[in-house]
């Protein structure tokens, strides 16, 4: 083999190479692609391919730095967030974990190219030299890129653990390890080969114990790089759990502390019942003397005075009562058709606060949904009855915008922000577990649907 077929080999090689790490940046950013259909995913993905692509391509970055390529990579993609569906800080980050472990794995891998080049030195026949060159060469590209392989998909194991929600602040700190192993791969390649008083040399000559100590540092960057995401993930983990516990907290005292006002209207009402006989008695005085007027009077107050003892839904569960009863004061003032046919389950096996936690999460959510909608389309329709030893609850209404699922929990949240926030929903999945139960999530029409069975515990609580 001559040279010039050597160098023809070497670039189609490259090229080859070229595709299948850009093959492998459209994988790697697949998952976080979030589509309503496959076609659309399809095309999302088929977009950073091209976009890796296009700096090779149109030789852009021809004359520049290896680390210009991937910059300009970045921040194309940022450009193009938008139409991915990508956060900016989620796109910065998954571009530069895998960059950071392209560039270290080819750091890596100039130890082993250094030991392998020590044996073709020897040989004397330049067709025999280009020949082990082209296996060499490509032996080395083959192992760099399954090196690159295992690397990434450790990476992307570590990344789908849990759905990144980055702000500004965790982007930068996230960034640090990746970006430095960058840089700091970028330098030591240059460092690789020099020239000294007309000579050339390497590195590795001059210092050998770099061979093993280039791949330790590029792998020691890598490690702290799927630390720092890990550690991330683990207290963004603990304080979702932490929320959620002290949201369900705050709804069961805000149940207690309502439940304690109804203790207090319902004694209002006994005592009204004692005061009745003495308002009788004001009102036959008032009809022999023949005041009329005043009688019509007396009984408005009367009647205003009473109503604030009413609760305009009755389940057969003073704490439901309060819930629905409250949720549909809320609906009317905000114009919203509010319709029930709920009936509490007469088993003694379900707990009423868990409940009127499940209640007061999924009308929130509807509620928060109609808001944004014309108060002619706005409604909620609640359901709930009782199936031999299941209970169903299910809720409807209306709401506008896309809906997209949460990788971790499975759930539902809203694009332009307001409905489903997250932490509802998952508290109620939290209450539907005490019960062995499931939650279902349906979207028809622009009509949201969430649909909840509860069977019997074994043991009442």
């Amino acid at each position: 083999m001559n040279e010039t077929t050597f160098r023809w080999v070497q670039h189609g090689i490259l090229v080859v190479l070229l595709l299948l790490y850009a093959g492998s940046f459209a994988a790697f950013f697949h998952p976080f692609l979030a589509a309503r259909s496959r076609h659309t995913l399809r095309q999302r993905t088929a977009a950073v391919f091209c976009i890796y692509l296009a700096p090779y391509l149109t030789g852009l970055v021809a004359d520049l730095p290896n680390w210009s390529s991937m910059a300009f990579i970045a921040l194309a993609m940022s450009l193009l967030s938008a139409p991915l569906r990508l956060s900016r800080q989620t796109i910065l980050l998954l571009s530069a974990v895998f960059f950071s472990a392209r560039n270290l794995c080819a750091l890596a891998m100039e130890s082993l190219n250094f030991l392998w080049s020590q044996r073709l030195s020897e040989m004397n026949d330049a067709e025999q030299i280009f020949l082990r060159l082209t296996i060499h060469f490509l032996l080395l590209m083959l192992v760099q890129f399954a090196l690159f392989l295992a690397v990434l998909f450790l990476a992307a194991g570590v990344l789908h653990r849990k759905e990144l929600h980055l702000g500004v602040w965790e982007t930068f700190c996230l960034l640090l390890i990746p970006v430095t192993g960058i840089l700091v791969g970028s330098i030591l390649f240059t460092m690789l080969i020099g020239v000294k008083d007309g000579v050339i040399f390497q590195l590795y000559e001059q210092h050998p114990l770099f061979i093993g100590l280039v791949p330790l540092v590029a792998g020691m960057f890598y490690a702290g790089t799927l630390v720092s995401i890990f550690s991330y993930q683990e207290m963004a983990r603990l304080q979702e759990e932490k929320n959620t516990y002290f949201l369900e907290k705050q709804q069961i005292r805000a149940m207690q502390e309502r439940m304690e006002e109804v203790e207090g209207f319902y004694t209002g009402i006994r005592r009204m019942k004692h005061e009745m006989r003495g308002h009788l008695a004001n009102i036959r005085g008032l009809a022999q003397s023949g005041s009329y007027g005043e009688i019509e009077q007396y009984i408005g107050r009367m009647d205003e005075s009473m109503k604030v003892f009413d609760l305009t839904v009755k389940t057969g569960n003073p704490i439901t009562d309060v819930i629905l009863s409250d949720r549909q004061r809320q609906a009317v003032k905000l114009g919203i058709s509010f319709q029930v046919d709920f009936r509490y389950p007469q088993s003694e096996r379900y707990d009423p606060y868990d409940i009127g936690i499940i209640l007061n999460n999924l009308l929130q959510n509807a509620l928060e949904g109609c808001e944004k909608l014309p108060e002619d389309a706005r409604y909620i329709r609640l359901l709930g009855k009782q199936q031999k030893k299941f209970f169903l609850i299910e809720v409807k209404n209306p709401f506008e915008g896309e809906l997209e699922i949460d990788r971790d929990s499975r759930l539902p949240h809203s694009t332009k922000g307001g409905m489903f926030h997250g932490i509802g929903l998952s508290n109620v999945r939290r209450e539907v577990e005490k019960y062995m139960g499931e939650i279902e999530i349906k979207t028809r029409n622009n009509e949201f649907c969430a649909t909840v069975l509860l069977q019997e515990r074994s043991v009442p609580k």
